[in-house]
Formats: structure tokens, C-alpha cells, sequence
């Protein structure tokens, strides 16, 4: 058997197929090594978020207040005649009267007989008054005759004056035991909403006692406590918001503004009327304690998503997005409530990207990855609606 002998040519090109099929493996595996290691090192993004920039708004300015709401003016109803008993009462609490309309009444047969009284004594009295203008009718005759004495012509002229002044007092007292008569009805002065009653039926009053609290035209006002800081921008005919305890909005208008501050508290009075609803569906009650605001117009403002705002350590921050998707905490001021947006006030410009949703899950410095398709939704807001929150 013949041995197989390489040729040293084929021998030298084995060899260097060895020798480069080796170093293609080591560079091969020391490449795969550094793209693993880069890999492994390459952070993370902590989080997908949203972004948006601030957008410009036109949001009212207003000016916050508490106060009362009372009586525009309530009328106190009392008693005219006196040591009269009362026999019925027409009216409660709560019930809607006119003018002239009859809330109560007295006994009225002792006021009758004091008239039936009057009458006779103003007949006796002109029956005499008669008599003794007749008489002095009569002397005025005789006075040149000499039949009677200067002196007896006197007195029956006097006579008849007195007589006549005798009539006309017996008439005033019959008037006035007529006025007595129609006091025995306790009339409405005005039209209105009855707020109290202290009349009883059956109990003797005298004159002046008080009957009946009567809140006129049925008129309610907003007595709001505003500062002598901010009163200047508050003018007669200003719109407001009030909001009663009770729940729901009514819309009034400043009638006057009070022409003193209390020196204590610096606060003045602002009356602002109310409009006049039904008594049973009405949200405001008199004596009842309410907010509201003052409409003083509209500013420019700069606004973000109230899902932007994220509050630490009792301070309010926004995530700003850098270039590069990292993150850094920025502390703003925030003003004004609109919607779903807020009013930045401070510590933001309009250029910049801060982060919406997921804002509150970020620290300063994170890297993150930001959603471009809520990101580009979130550019075009809505207009803001009616505020919710002053300024």
C-alpha cells in the first residue's frame, strides 16, 4: 500500500486556512461580546407617557366672597288698635300676599258700639249746633230794633259757636271710632313673602305689638364681605355667581357697594340683588350663608392638563421633557381653574413639552418614551369652559 504524501504547497495553504478560519471566530465572538455589552448597558425608558405644550387661553377673572343672603327689606306688621281681641288669622309663614290683601282680625263689637256712641253724640251735637244758629239768626234780626240787649246778642252768637264747635268735635270722634273699626282688619302694606308670625288667635294685643314679618316684593339679597383691597374692582351693575348652601348657582347683579369699611375686620358690605323666584323653589333662603364670585371680564392666560400638575411637598410641578426624553421637575405657580386645564402662572414658558399622563409616576431625571400619537391629540385643546375657581 502506497502512503498519501501532501505536497508542501497544499500543505503551507491548509495551514492558512487554519490560521484565518481562527481569527474570523475570534473577531466574531469578541464583536457579538461588545453588542451584548452595549446592549446591556443601554438604560431603559421607566415609562411611556404623553406630552403636550402649554397652550394660551382666555379665561374670566373673578373675585371669591362669602356672605349672607337676607331681606332685601322686611316690613314689620303690628297691631293699630289696642286692647282688641284677635278672631282669625289668614295668613303663615311662607305665604304669598299682595297689597291690601287682610291678614288678621279683631273683635269688633266694641269698636262697633263706640261708633253706634259717636253717631248719637254728633246728632246731639248738630241738633243743638241748629238750635243755636236758629237763636242767633234770630238776634241778628233784632239787633237794630233795640228789642235786645247788646249783651243777650252776644251770647247768643257765642252760643251758636260753640254749639258748631260742639258738631264738629262729636264728628272727629265718630271718625275716629271709625278708624278703629277698619283697624279691626290687619292689611298687607305691601305685596310679599310672610317670614314670621307671632299672631295668635284669641289673644288681646295692644297697640303696636307685632303681628307679622313681611319680606317686601319677595326680594332677596347677597350681603357679600369683600376686602377694602379688592373693593375697587367692584363696581354697581357687576354681574356675580352665588352659590347658596343649599346647592345650585343664581345669577345677580351688584346694586350698591356700602360708603363704609368696618374697622375691625377691613372688609365692606357689596348688596347684590337676586332675582325673585318662588318662595318653594328657590334655592336661597334668607339668613341662609353663601359663596360666590364676582365677574370683573377675561385675561390671557398660559394653560396645561390638570393631569399635568403634580403636587409634592405642598408645592405644585410639571415634568419637562428634554431632548433627549429625559425628564426634570420644574416647580410652577398655578393660577385659575378652567375645565381640565390650569393656569400657569410661573416657571413654564409656552415652548416647552412637558409630560401629561404618567406625569405623577416620574422623578427628576427619569428617561422615558413618549407616545406621538396622544401626543399629537393633546395640541389641539378645546376651549376651556366656564371657570370653576378664582383667582
Amino acid at each position: 500500500m502506497k502512503k498519501f504524501k501532501l505536497k508542501p504547497v497544499a500543505v503551507i495553504a491548509i495551514v492558512v486556512a487554519a490560521v484565518a478560519a481562527g481569527a474570523f471566530f475570534f473577531l466574531s465572538s469578541g464583536t457579538s461580546g461588545d453588542a451584548a455589552a452595549d446592549a446591556k448597558a443601554a438604560p431603559k425608558p421607566a415609562l411611556t407617557v404623553t406630552a403636550a405644550q402649554p397652550q394660551p387661553a382666555r379665561l374670566p377673572l373673578t373675585l371669591a366672597a362669602n356672605g349672607n343672603i337676607v331681606a332685601w327689606q322686611e316690613a314689620i306688621i303690628g297691631s293699630e288698635s289696642n286692647g282688641l281681641r284677635l278672631t282669625e288669622v289668614r295668613v303663615n309663614v311662607g305665604d304669598v300676599v299682595q297689597a291690601g290683601q287682610v291678614l288678621a282680625t279683631f273683635s269688633t263689637e266694641s269698636v262697633q258700639a263706640d261708633v253706634a256712641q259717636a253717631r248719637a253724640s254728633l246728632l246731639e251735637a248738630q241738633a243743638s249746633a241748629a238750635d243755636a244758629a236758629a237763636n242767633a239768626e234770630r238776634a241778628r234780626t233784632l239787633q237794630n230794633s233795640g228789642a235786645l240787649s247788646t249783651q243777650q246778642i252776644n251770647q247768643y252768637l257765642t252760643t251758636e259757636k260753640t254749639a258748631r264747635a260742639r258738631a264738629e268735635a262729636a264728628q272727629a270722634v265718630l271718625g275716629a271710632q271709625q278708624l278703629r273699626g277698619r283697624q279691626t282688619q290687619v292689611l298687607a302694606p305691601d305685596s310679599g313673602v310672610i317670614s314670621a308670625r307671632t299672631a295668635t288667635v284669641g289673644a288681646v294685643v295692644s297697640a303696636g305689638t307685632e303681628l307679622f314679618r313681611l319680606i317686601r316684593k319677595g326680594r332677596l339679597e347677597w350681603r357679600a364681605e369683600v376686602t377694602s383691597a379688592e373693593l375697587g374692582r367692584i363696581t354697581a351693575g357687576t354681574t356675580a355667581v352665588v352659590r347658596p348652601a343649599s346647592g345650585g348657582e343664581i345669577q345677580g347683579r351688584v346694586r350698591m357697594i356700602a360708603p363704609t369699611v368696618d374697622p375691625q375686620t377691613r372688609s365692606a358690605l357689596v348688596y347684590v340683588d337676586l332675582p325673585i323666584l318662588p318662595a318653594k323653589n328657590s334655592p336661597a333662603k334668607a339668613g341662609m350663608f353663601a359663596r360666590g364670585e364676582f365677574n370683573l371680564g377675561a385675561s390671557d392666560a398660559l394653560t396645561v392638563p390638570q393631569r399635568a400638575i403634580v403636587v409634592r411637598d405642598g408645592f405644585n410641578f410639571v415634568f419637562r421633557l428634554a431632548p433627549d426624553n429625559r425628564v426634570s421637575q420644574v416647580k410652577v405657580v398655578t393660577g385659575r381653574l378652567a375645565g381640565d386645564r390650569v393656569e400657569v402662572l410661573s416657571g413654564l414658558t409656552p415652548d416647552a413639552r412637558i409630560v401629561v399622563d404618567g406625569a405623577g409616576f416620574l422623578n427628576d431625571g427619569d428617561l422615558v418614551r413618549v407616545s406621538e400619537t396622544t401626543e399629537s391629540k393633546q395640541a389641539a385643546p378645546s376651549a376651556p369652559p366656564a371657570p370653576t375657581a378664582t383667582k
